[in-house]
């Protein structure tokens, strides 16, 4: 039986190219999908004869929708456990500069092909974003904060924030996304560091905020003691964030684990609330367009009372 490809319909391409955004899903199947990074491609995949229909079912679509391409690069799904190789150029002109700028309603983000498996933007998260933009929280953090993206929106209504992650790096390039969207960052703290290091440094400074985002890996090596595992170490996580939420802060929950679902954040979130005697309330904001029901991450808003 052959894989279903579910392809966006133009109306929608058209939508996003109206209120400028061009990082966003193409195409999504069983074993695969297509994501539009600007006038780039990126295949994921899991098998080679899924990538070579994908390549001929795009260059069909985009003739017809009328979109251009300039590069089109692939990466194999890696299974569990296994090494994720950085995406390769499978179409297009050889260039020193595996890099693009996409935008996002407005909002700039830089694409970097060349520095791992992840390329700089986690697209399913846009309606998250968009929901932070609109809540235009005073101070916002950060957590696991890979390239600042949830913290561009909300500097980009005001808001003040500090963005933790392992990865210099990553922080680095957090710091050019502001400085693609002019915006200063002046009034923004990057602090390299475990997430859980940091949530006891500010608890003892007395810091609060009125949104938080807790968006961690399933796993991630701790540079001292105990290593983070999200079905093990995510409630902790949160009841650390509960203690420097400001009474009508907005939390992010989400999760890109199999394993570890809508079902399990809602279930952390109500007994965390009942641990620390805090009340609050959960909601999801709507599925993104492109991505079709029970895709991408899954995640949930705890509002506070």
């Amino acid at each position: 039986m052959k894989p279903k490809f579910e392809w966006i319909d133009k109306a929608l391409l058209h939508l996003f190219e109206a209120e400028g955004t061009t990082a966003h899903r193409l195409c999504t199947t069983d074993d695969g999908w297509v994501e539009r990074f600007g006038r780039d491609i990126l295949i994921s995949y899991q098998k080679a004869e899924v990538r070579e229909r994908l390549m001929k079912e795009l260059d069909l679509w985009s003739k017809n929708a009328n979109l251009a391409v300039d590069r089109i690069f692939g990466r194999l799904m890696a299974k569990q456990n296994e090494p994720r190789a950085t995406p390769q150029l499978l179409l297009g002109e050889q260039s020193d500069d595996p890099q693009t700028i996409v935008t996002e309603r407005k909002l700039k983000f830089r694409i970097d092909f060349g520095s791992g498996y992840s390329v700089g933007l986690f697209l399913d998260q846009r309606e998250n974003r968009g929901f932070v933009r609109q809540t235009a929280p005073k101070r916002l953090l950060n957590c696991f904060a890979y390239t600042c993206s949830f913290s561009v929106a909300a500097a980009s209504v005001g808001g003040r924030t500090v963005n933790v992650d392992l990865s210099k790096k990553s922080l680095a390039r957090g710091r050019e996304n502001f400085a693609f969207n002019s915006l200063p960052t002046s009034d923004h703290r990057f602090i390299a560091d475990d997430v859980r290091a940091v949530l006891r440094r500010l608890t003892r400074r007395c810091e609060k905020f009125d949104a938080i985002i807790l968006d961690p890996p399933t796993f991630a090596r701790a540079r001292r003691g105990k290593d983070f595992r999200i079905e093990d170490d995510f409630e902790d996580l949160l009841l650390a964030a509960l203690t420097i939420a400001e009474r009508r802060a907005h939390i992010l929950l989400s999760s890109n684990c199999a394993t570890f679902r809508q079902s399990a954040l809602e279930l952390i979130a109500r007994d965390s609330l009942g641990k620390l005697r805090r009340t609050g309330s959960l909601h999801q904001q709507p599925q993104p367009a492109d991505f079709p029901p029970d895709t991408g991450a899954s995640s949930v808003w705890l509002s506070l009372r």
